[in-house]
């Protein structure tokens, strides 16, 4: 076992079984928030380098061994989370855990086969939960594309509220108008949370002056936000028609939500007997066998005249550059799925539309249940996104009891600064809060901050 630990933590103790892209992307966020880490793979390689760059212990093994799970310490850990290459054995791996130890435990399940069931497989097998990335990536792709105006568009309140984020065009009617301008005199029912200019981030307050330029984050209702993006002069329809290169998981997902929806779909996929695959699981896609980083197969398949085109190969250096050549030549809607988050500031300054990391999708729902886990006992975390690189955190509690934020008038409670109270959902309603508003029992609120780590409503406070 290759060892390096600190010697105080408060932090809950969890194993992660398997340590690609996603095992990595937890590693990094859950040792920042200051657990104890045990990582196990078979890949020696793997476990030295993630023991060295995090203070985290490594066992070389099967995961779903009993005895080196009882090597790990299963019998003393708060959370198992299995996320290798394999479904079956990330299933394995959290079953022999419940059966050894009292923990909770989260397996990664990708195949289709499997994510038709997954409420009976959680129910079965006792899992607290079932993450799927491919999955996870098609519905924050799918969004946008109803959308697709839109650079991000996020979900809260179980569907009752969004988080948009869009950029400031040459001549829009936000250039050089106040925060409290718009709030009063366009559009009272938004409440914009978070604006990027110039690489630094602003929580705004009212004097606040927007740019051509800007990338805003704001929030409201579904109803409300669609006609906000009319009056300031964006399309809000879905896009009519998508292009997707690579015929994977995320592919399918993503097709199969589109086609719900009425979108008309094409995927240009290389293996043959994936395309067979997809054209039974797809019929009303059509499915074209040749190679997607053809610019004359992109031509002759009509990538100039399509609404939306979404590269979704293994390869991020692939998709990066399909990207860049469709903007060359169409005007299309365009989202970019990176899987490696290496030479991020390299990729912010190129021009991809919207960029997708499942990787992060992925460990944020899993840092939000380890968060509520560790601390909640008066409120849970319902939702939890990470903005602008991980800058800004919008987090959504549940209220199930009470403290001393709660029947306080807002304009009462001592917050910290950089932060905002965005809304309160009581009882599916989505409210804007004013200072006379309270938060009460049974509510859930939705805060954006700077600050990280939140993991209680308490958190707001001094």
């Amino acid at each position: 076992m290759l060892k390096h630990k600190s010697p105080a933590n408060l932090g809950l103790h969890i194993i992660i079984v398997g340590c690609g892209k996603v095992g990595e992307t937890l590693v990094e966020q859950l040792c920042k928030e200051g657990h104890d880490i045990t990582v196990i793979d078979k890949n020696y390689r793997r476990i030295q380098e993630l023991a060295n760059m995090y203070d985290v212990m490594g066992l070389v093994g099967n995961g779903a061994s009993y005895s080196v799970q009882m090597e790990a310490g299963i019998e003393d850990t708060d959370l198992i989370i299995a996320v290798t290459g394999s479904d079956e054995l990330n299933l394995l791996c959290c079953t022999v855990a419940k059966r050894v130890g009292n923990c909770a435990a989260i397996a990664r399940v990708c195949t289709p086969d499997y994510s038709e069931e997954i409420g009976y497989l959680r129910e079965k097998l006792g899992l607290a939960m079932i993450i799927n990335p491919e999955y996870e990536a098609a519905k924050v792709a799918s969004r946008i594309l109803y959308l697709p105006t839109a650079l991000e568009v996020n979900s809260f309140a179980h569907g009752q509220a969004e988080m948009i984020k869009f950029k400031v065009p040459e001549g829009n009617i936000l250039d050089g108008m106040t925060i409290a301008h718009l709030g009063k005199n366009i559009a009272p029912d938004i409440l914009i949370c978070a604006i990027e200019r110039d690489s630094e981030i602003y929580i705004p307050s009212g004097i606040f002056q927007m740019k051509e330029g800007d990338i805003i984050s704001f929030v409201a209702s579904r109803k409300a936000s669609k006609a906000f993006l009319e009056k300031i002069g964006f399309q809000t329809h879905q896009v009519k028609d998508t292009m997707i290169i690579g015929g994977g998981k995320a592919s399918y997902y993503l097709a199969k939500q589109l086609l719900n929806a009425g979108i008309s779909v094409k995927i240009i996929e290389s293996d043959s007997v994936r395309c067979e695959e997809l054209s039974v699981l797809l019929p009303k896609a059509i499915i074209i066998n040749g190679d997607g980083t053809s610019p004359e197969l992109l031509k002759e398949e009509g990538i100039e005249y399509v609404e939306s085109f979404v590269p979704l190969t293994g390869i991020d250096e692939e998709n990066i550059l399909l990207t860049l050549h469709a903007r060359q030549i169409s005007n299309t809607k365009i989202i970019t799925k990176i899987n490696r988050f290496t030479f991020k500031d390299v990729i912010s300054q190129l021009d991809l539309g919207s960029v997708i990391y499942p990787r992060y999708i992925t460990s944020e729902a899993i840092i939000a249940y380890v968060r509520a886990k560790k601390d909640s006992m008066d409120s849970n975390i319902e939702t939890l996104y990470h903005m602008f690189d991980h800058r800004v955190e919008a987090i959504e509690f549940r209220v199930d009891e009470q403290s001393d934020v709660t029947d306080v008038p807002l304009m009462e409670l001592q917050l910290k600064k950089n932060l905002l109270i965005a809304f309160i959902n009581r009882k599916g309603s989505i409210l804007l809060p004013s200072g006379q508003d309270c938060i009460k029992i049974g509510d859930s609120v939705m805060i954006v901050t700077t600050h990280t780590g939140f993991s209680d409503i308490r958190d707001i406070l001094k």
